[in-house]
């Protein structure tokens, strides 16, 4: 009995050390993902990383990522924007080079004090916010609670309202799963959970895929996602979204199986001058899919009188 005790002990040692994934060195992702036009800035505490480009002197456009992104995802929707706007783009904190967050604070109050204190130290009054399913999520409860700091709001398939498992003022139940990703994240396991974000599953490219590997890898960065999940508490959005005074365009993909363009209506209904753009055969992330297809709606909303 001692000997398959010994034994079952040795294979459960070997599984562990066959699925663990360490993270990787910071000097070596800084030197593949933050030439310039990247730099890192003093924000709130935290060593920020973004990328600031366009026209300096032309209205500023915020592009915030989703969850377990980075601000790789605009990459090739930024340079078509150049030449109309000053296109800032980052990695929120705990994701991508920015990392964890010192102060371990993953709640949306957090993220908008932090968008809050890059805008005072870009020297930027106002801009345009554009957020991305989670950062879709922040950027709504940012132009609620400043108004003054937003000029025009543009929301693809934002996070907000309750879903099945998901409901309002309730304590958060961190899957086992989940708890486990700061030890392993199995490539199988990373494209089975990348890949319903596209409608074309072929979009994930071998280079798409291991740009998310990288960043997920990146020091600390699992263990913020799963504290982020232990933070966040949904309040009920309709008295946020009421706040809003922006004008506002939804960007969803027909095709979105992560968050069903269905749930545009429940935005529709708390903001009633917004206006519903659909992207034809495209899924959660059109600024991957097919960048021309979404920035042609965003452009037009932007420059509009």
């Amino acid at each position: 009995m001692r000997l398959i005790l010994i034994l079952g002990a040795l294979v459960l040692l070997a599984a562990a050390w066959w699925l663990y994934t360490p993270d990787r060195p910071r000097a070596a992702l800084e030197a593949s993902y933050a030439a310039p036009p990247s730099r890192f800035l003093e924000v709130a505490g935290l060593r920020l990383h973004l990328r600031d480009t366009g026209r300096p002197e032309a209205p500023a456009l915020i592009l915030l990522h989703g969850f377990a992104s980075s601000l790789q995802a605009w990459e090739e929707v930024a340079p078509m924007l150049e030449a109309d706007f000053r296109v800032i783009r980052l990695d929120l904190p705990g994701f991508g080079l920015t990392g964890p967050d010192p102060s371990g604070d993953y709640t949306d109050a957090r993220a908008l004090a932090v968008l809050v204190a890059l805008m005072d130290r870009l020297g930027l009054a106002r801009a345009h916010i554009l957020g991305s399913s989670m950062g879709g999520r922040i950027a709504w409860r940012f132009a609620a609670a400043h108004p003054e700091r937003v000029d025009r709001l543009v929301l693809m398939a934002p996070d907000g309202f309750a879903s099945p498992g998901i409901g309002y003022d309730a304590p958060p139940r961190v899957p086992l799963l989940l708890r486990a990703l700061p030890y392993t994240l199995p490539d199988r396991l990373l494209r089975a959970s990348l890949e319903p974000a596209y409608a074309d599953p072929a979009t994930l490219t071998p280079a798409r895929f291991a740009t998310y590997r990288d960043m997920l890898l990146a020091p600390g960065v699992r263990q913020a996602i799963v504290a982020r999940a232990g933070q966040h508490v949904l309040p009920p959005p309709e008295p946020i979204l009421a706040r809003i005074s922006a004008p506002t365009l939804l960007l969803w993909g027909a095709e979105d199986r992560m968050v069903p363009v269905a749930n545009a209506q429940d935005y529709l209904r708390a903001l009633p001058e917004a206006r519903l753009v659909v992207l034809p055969g495209l899924g959660h992330v059109p600024m991957e899919e097919a960048p021309a297809s979404m920035v042609a709606p965003l452009r037009e909303f932007l420059t509009a009188p």
